[in-house]
């Protein structure tokens, strides 16, 4: 894995990252955002790297699992049968006495809620996954206090176009609420402070897939 993707790459829709909208549904007003070239190239999202997680951490979304290697995939599920995706490796996954999977061919996969260690590539297991049909999360925080952006809809499109030519499969981008919303593996408020830095303070949030829970 690259180091961008060390840093970027998808792991399980969050709840936070329902938030995710298709299209921005502010009108326009307030100040345009700076461009991302007005920053050094060392201070730029991609080059962003957070410290890890020192405890377990919880994921959610699809397992998939072929021929023994299983990852935990992003919010992009390839519409295939059986299913594909960008994911983080999961080690130490067993399907032993876990229920709500699906088999085609040498492809398993299903729904759950993964409690983990995380390297920065890889995802470690500590305990039995719970299937998503049981599992019932803390509703998250909501980031933006409740309170829409005012970012113009011609400038969240630009930036929107801007990070998901820049950051490709390694995050998922979208807009909604006034805001970019910007969704990467695991982010300890640096990935934000990067991008507070080349777009201005309440114009990209970031929301990370992994929860840290100990």
């Amino acid at each position: 894995m690259s180091t961008s993707q060390r840093r970027l790459a998808l792991a399980a829709t969050s709840a936070v990252g329902l938030l995710l909208l298709s299209a921005c549904a502010t009108e326009p007003g307030g100040t345009a955002a700076p461009s991302s070239t007005t920053v050094p190239s060392d201070q730029r999202i991609e080059d962003a790297l957070p410290e890890l997680p020192e405890g377990r951490v919880l994921g959610t979304g699809m397992v998939i699992d072929v021929a023994g290697d299983a990852v935990l995939c992003g919010p992009m599920i390839m519409e295939s049968y059986p299913p594909q995706c960008h994911g983080v490796p999961l080690d130490g996954w067993t399907w032993d006495g876990v229920d709500g999977s699906e088999t085609s061919g040498d492809t398993t996969w299903g729904t759950y809620a993964v409690y983990a260690t995380y390297d920065g590539d890889r995802l470690t297991v500590t305990d039995p996954p719970i299937m998503l049909a049981l599992y019932d999360p803390i509703a998250p925080e909501d980031p933006t206090g409740g309170v829409e952006g005012d970012t113009p809809i011609e400038e969240l499109t630009r930036i929107q176009d801007d990070l998901a030519a820049r950051l490709g499969t390694d995050a998922s981008v979208g807009s909604g609420q006034g805001y970019v919303w910007l969704t990467v593996v695991w982010d300890d408020g640096t990935i934000q402070d990067a991008a507070d830095a080349e777009y201005g303070e309440g114009v990209v949030i970031v929301t990370s897939g992994l929860r840290e829970i100990d």
